[in-house]
């Protein structure tokens, strides 16, 4: 085993496999470091967010409850609009064969 050892490190073909070797390990190193790094930022950052999301939802919900109320009121509005129109075309109709002269 030492022998293999020995002649790995005075080849260029050892030489090479160490390299490979160290840089993978290095890589690994690396993509663990920033893995951490990231989670310790952005974690707070996406919490605040879901946060900021949920109150958003919750708002949306009651704005959409306040927006089925006034749509209930406008119809009754439009409802009540359609019978003064109604009375206001009876009324006129009346005016009308009011003014009509007597034969």
């Amino acid at each position: 085993m030492t022998q293999l050892f020995i002649l790995l490190a005075q080849s260029v073909t050892g030489a090479v496999i160490t390299i490979i070797a160290l840089l993978l390990v290095a890589a690994i190193i690396g993509y663990f470091t920033a893995w951490l790094y990231a989670k310790s930022v952005y974690t707070p950052v996406i919490k605040g967010l879901e946060a900021d999301k949920s109150s958003l939802n919750n708002q949306v919900a009651g704005l959409k409850d306040d927006i089925s109320k006034l749509n209930g009121k406008v119809d009754k509005l439009n409802e009540k609009i359609s019978k003064i129109e109604e009375e206001i075309a009876e009324k006129d109709k009346e005016i009308k064969h009011l003014k009509k002269p007597k034969k």
